[in-house]
């Protein structure tokens, strides 16, 4: 359906158009004629089956051609959008030919007064629907409307001509993942329908860069989980084909800085979607020649690395007759090593004599990271009046705020656009670490809580409790144990037994001394279920001078590891800095940290677990390292009204047990008291 209303059909040599999209200019006015004769229908209560009366609350078509379903709910009959996405899923025969995934109608609509919700492909009870809402108050849902339903921008905004048809036409795509099933892989498709925020930032974006040109600096703060890379996509896309109000083009060229290796197929994939032209998107990977070549010929899209930013600036600064938007991917490389070590290199001779002040005549700083960089390479060059800035980051440092964050009412630099971690945690996108994080003097105080219970019976507590109590880890060997029993009792049955965790360490000597640790314990005790892994940039020990580099540890390449340790042969990674951010693995449920962390740092360090996967219902973190409250610190910028109690309390459960008592479905007769302690 996509296909044919952007390219049309051809039937017997004969070629025909069955929709036409707004042209990006008015220099083609016949273009802008055949765009306004497009005629856009709602229909009522349709009947879809030739099996049944059933019948759809609405129905959207372009010319005829269907494309969209609504299915309304009104909290006054007693239903919500919950009953909406249950009829979906039980009462909509994704067979029949309007439900067909691709075939007719491109997106499903479940919305009630307050709440509005899409999918584009139902499947029975296994339909996943996102949410398609404003957000309110930082978090999800949306804000009260006195003029109405809280869900009327849908028909006032969303659903109106201009919009819909800008949706259809350039937002919606066909993305094609390669994914392992039992060993082999395979391709599956989805068809890719932007959320509100990834709409709205498009549009805002697009519409102030239309209006002021270029010369801007934008950052937009999106948590993970906010769909980033098609953000980045539609955004680079849009932007290479922006005309200001006197049919002039706004940019000559949109970089794309990042070092997501998947990003570049599928900026191309997608934007060949939109156009069927190919050569649109042209990927820098080889050498500055190559990279200067683009640059002054004027291609429409070029993807490169961050490797390359500072040669990026300078030659945009040679070309003043050319507009450049430049959209910088966030920038926290999981791989660390050497080509972090080579931009901070790149980055330090461009701004030797500034660096060196800031750091007091010293060279360096561990805190830094890319985004400091890119930072430091914007102010040393100064504004270049050819050239808008778009970064996108989850967790801007203050700096990178004050130098690119827009002037609020107060006159307080903030984002152009947030998607908050807030929000994506209560939309379900990602999972909320805090919650169930504790330091190991909370961990210890509440084991020996229930150890001195006279309710709970010895015999049987003893062997959840008595080797925590046994080790005040004030050493390797005694952390080593208490993580081990911990993950063993309390970790692996997690995610249906394939939960994973990860150990963060203070330095890479520490990372060699933990893995030697965790081999003896393991080899002590006779388990063979648990395997570790260590991640670290080559080093020379300077007390012992004896190299060490993770591929001789592991016994494969580094680039093997997040593969490895994606199988079932491995269940905690051993880290220092290296893999600390950027990178994913929802399999990830627990961490360990063994590490002073504050700030930014603490809030990507913890943000390892907070990606979901089928199974996982919560995240675990032990700290033997850092305060609680330094913690919620860090996070709280990012965050939005964190929500953190101050200690775990046993009692707790007995006043839990006292609600459940009061229902009296559970009677004392009925449970089965069992004798120790199992893995599950």
């Amino acid at each position: 359906m996509l296909d044919v209303l952007r390219y049309g059909i051809t039937d017997y040599g004969v070629r025909f158009k069955l929709a036409y999209f707004k042209p990006a200019s008015g220099l083609n006015p016949e273009t802008l004629a055949l765009y306004n004769q497009n005629i856009l229908t709602i229909t009522r209560q349709v009947r879809y089956s030739t099996c049944n009366e059933n019948s759809i609350d609405l129905l959207l078509s372009i010319n005829g051609l269907p494309v969209a379903t609504v299915e309304l709910k009104n909290q006054f009959t007693g239903q919500d959008v919950e009953k909406a996405k249950q009829q979906y899923r039980r009462d909509r025969d994704d067979r029949e030919l309007l439900f067909q995934f691709k075939r007719r109608a491109l997106v499903h609509f479940a919305v009630d007064p307050d709440e509005a919700w899409m999918t584009t492909r139902l499947d029975g009870s296994k339909t996943r629907f996102l949410p398609f809402n404003q957000g309110y108050n930082k978090g999800a849902g949306n804000p009260p409307n006195p003029n109405g339903y809280k869900t009327t921008y849908l028909w006032e905004e969303i659903w109106l001509k201009d919009s819909w048809l800008d949706i259809v036409g350039r937002f919606l795509h066909l993305e094609q993942d390669t994914i392992k099933l039992n060993g082999k892989s395979a391709k599956k498709e989805s068809l890719i329908f932007p959320r509100f925020h990834q709409l709205d930032v498009v549009r805002k974006l697009t519409a102030d860069a239309k209006a002021k040109g270029a010369g801007q600096n934008y950052l937009i703060q999106h948590s993970a989980g906010s769909g980033k890379s098609n953000s980045i996509a539609w955004l680079a896309y849009q932007l290479a084909n922006l005309y200001n109000d006197y049919n002039a083009r706004v940019f000559d060229s949109v970089i794309v800085i990042t070092d997501r290796r998947v990003l570049d197929q599928q900026l191309q994939d997608t934007i060949y979607q939109f156009d069927h032209v190919a050569g649109v998107v042209q990927k820098v990977d080889r050498n500055a020649s190559q990279l200067a070549e683009a640059l002054a010929s004027g291609t429409n899209i070029i993807i490169t690395t961050l490797q390359k930013f500072p040669f990026v600036l300078d030659k945009i600064g040679e070309l003043p007759k050319r507009n450049y938007a430049l959209i910088v991917d966030e920038a926290h490389s999981s791989q660390g090593g050497e080509a972090s070590k080579k931009m901070k290199e790149v980055l330090t001779v461009i701004d030797l004599s500034r660096s060196a002040k800031e750091s007091g005549g010293s060279y360096g700083n561990e805190d830094e990271d890319e985004e400091d960089w890119v930072r430091k390479s914007m102010l040393s060059r100064g504004k270049q009046p050819n050239l808008s800035f778009f970064a996108f980051t989850a967790t801007p440092k203050p700096k990178t705020l004050e130098v690119f964050g827009h002037l609020n009412n107060q006159g307080q630099p903030e984002p152009f656009h947030l998607y908050s971690m807030r929000q994506a945690i209560e939309e379900g996108f990602i999972m909320d670490v805090l919650q169930n994080y504790t330091t190991y003097k909370t961990y210890f105080r509440l084991t020996k809580a229930i150890a001195d219970d006279p309710q709970i019976h010895k015999k049987k507590a003893s062997k959840a409790i008595a080797r925590f109590l046994s080790l005040h880890p004030h050493n390797l060997a005694q952390k080593t144990e208490v993580i081990v029993e911990h993950f063993r009792q309390c970790v692996m049955p997690k995610i249906g037994g394939k939960a994973k965790a990860m150990l963060v360490t203070a330095s890479r000597p520490h990372v060699i001394r933990y893995k030697d640790e965790f081999d003896k314990y393991l080899k002590k005790q006779g388990y063979n279920d648990i395997k570790a892994l260590v991640a670290f940039t080559a080093f020379i020990d300077r007390e012992t001078g004896i190299s060490y580099t993770e591929s001789d540890i592991n016994g494969f390449g580094e680039r093997e590891l997040p593969e490895k340790f994606e199988t079932d042969e491995y269940q905690l990674l051993i880290v220092a800095d290296k893999y600390q951010t950027g990178f994913d693995q929802p399999l990830l449920h627990t961490m360990y940290v063994d590490k002073k962390l504050s700030g930014v740092k603490a809030v990507q360090t913890l943000s390892r677990l907070n990606r979901t996967c089928p199974g996982k219902e919560d995240t675990f973190v032990l700290d033997f390292a850092n305060e609680e409250q330094e913690i919620i610190d860090a996070f709280q910028p990012y965050y939005e009204q964190t929500l953190l109690a101050a200690t775990t309390n046993p009692n707790r459960l007995y006043d839990l047990k006292n609600r459940i008592d009061s229902f009296q479905i559970i009677w004392t007769s009925e449970v089965v008291f069992c004798q120790g302690i199992t893995n599950g």
